[in-house]
């Protein structure tokens, strides 16, 4: 009978040694840090989708561009599309993290975008969520 092993990461487990940058920016020196892997890919996938595309210095492709979405007409096909095209650029960047739910709602009285993501994170017992809420 055959099982599947978790794999966890090795900083998991020393709780002194930071993995990443926390957001927002606004601990003591500016930058808080992040100590768990879980933490880490929360904070780079909320960085992923507040991104536009040619943002990042030497990588342009990097981003979700969403918010250029603000001004457009939203119906659910837009929306539907949208949420596809989000899927595919994660794949890219995110191989390991696999979607559980993935909703996009949007409010065009309020110029709002609303992304709701459960993951978990393939090869190990990490599951998590994340809200974001894109305003004008």
């Amino acid at each position: 009978m055959a099982f599947q092993v978790k794999k966890i990461y090795p900083l998991d487990l020393k709780p002194s040694t930071a993995i990443g940058v926390d957001l927002p920016f606004s601990g003591n020196g500016v930058f808080n840090s992040t100590y768990y892997t879980k933490d880490a890919i929360k904070a780079n996938l909320v960085n992923f989708f507040l991104t536009n595309k040619g943002e990042r210095y030497l990588n342009p492709d990097f981003g979700s561009d969403v918010r250029r979405l603000l001004f457009e007409n939203i119906d659910n096909s837009t929306l539907e599309d949208i949420k596809g095209l989000l899927l595919d650029e994660m794949k890219n960047y995110f191989p390991r993290v696999s979607p559980i739910t993935f909703e996009i709602t949007s409010d065009p009285d309020t110029y709002t975008v609303r992304f709701y993501l459960k993951y978990n994170i393939s090869e190990t017992n990490i599951e998590d969520d994340l809200l974001i809420n894109i305003e004008q």
